[in-house]
């Protein structure tokens, strides 16, 4: 098993148990279940930087990457650089994520948020729109075309935006369908871990431009962000580069105001 199995053997397990607990009903009948949502895909096209600020404690890759913070506090540091958005990772286990994350994100700022997790089932979209989320993420690798379809509509008959994670070609072909509105391509090779922002390049001419293009994974510095420019990414996803800081909000803020001025 590769650790995306793995992770998705534990999600089923979770969500088995996760659902004798608390019923659909209640995730529905929530205070934020009903409540106007911002949109992502509205800022990314309509923003300088398109920069999408993550929270995340660590990941199997890099173990620990910062335990230390208040996401309270991230969150408004994100808020106040002027980010696009805030991408929040809910899984615990090998994340170190919460739901209780993604609350906490929501009662501190006005952005929209994504909530990054593992999804291959209807109720972690009403978890989503219950704790605040305004977007979900699906990740093609583990999911077939059928349940890419069925969650994703079933998202925007909640009225959240979908971003779609890609790796290369296959997944990209075979996951293309108007219920999505981002579509994201991940740097990161999931069988080697390696990174490399070749893919982004080389599939961002296959993503037709009704959706909005995100690259995602290994993006540090200012010149990668202008190089995918030039290749029609509107939306850049950052987590460890400002996470690995004692003051992920300031990183974001230093970054953005380096790449307006160059």
């Amino acid at each position: 098993m590769n650790i995306l199995d793995k992770i998705i053997a534990d999600k089923h397990k979770e969500l088995a148990l996760k659902k004798q607990v608390v019923p659909v009903s209640q995730l529905e009948n929530s205070a934020l279940f009903d409540r106007e949502t911002f949109s992502l895909v509205k800022r990314l096209r309509n923003s300088e930087s398109g920069i999408i600020a993550e929270h995340k404690r660590r990941s199997p890759s890099k173990s620990v990457i910062n335990q230390n913070l208040n996401i309270a506090d991230v969150a408004s540091g994100y808020e106040k650089a002027g980010v696009s958005g805030m991408s929040v990772l809910t899984d615990g286990k090998y994340f170190g994520g919460s739901l209780e994350d993604l609350l906490y994100a929501k009662a501190s700022v006005n952005l929209p948020l994504l909530r990054k997790e593992f999804i291959i089932e209807e109720y972690q979209l009403l978890e989503a729109k219950a704790h605040g989320a305004n977007v979900i993420l699906l990740i093609a690798a583990v999911l077939e075309r059928e349940q890419i379809k069925q969650l994703s509509e079933f998202a925007k008959s909640l009225n959240l935006e979908v971003l779609l994670e890609v790796h290369n070609e296959e997944e990209l072909q075979k996951s293309m369908m108007p219920s999505l509105d981002m579509l994201g391509v991940n740097n990161r090779n999931l069988k080697t871990f390696e990174v490399s922002t070749d893919i982004s390049k080389e599939l961002s001419e296959k993503i037709p431009s009704e959706f909005v293009k995100v690259s995602e994974s290994g993006i540090s510095s200012i010149e990668t962000i202008k190089d995918l420019k030039n290749y029609g990414y509107k939306g850049f996803l950052i987590g460890e580069n400002f996470m690995k800081t004692n003051d992920p909000g300031k990183a974001a803020g230093d970054f953005i105001q380096k790449l307006k001025n160059e």
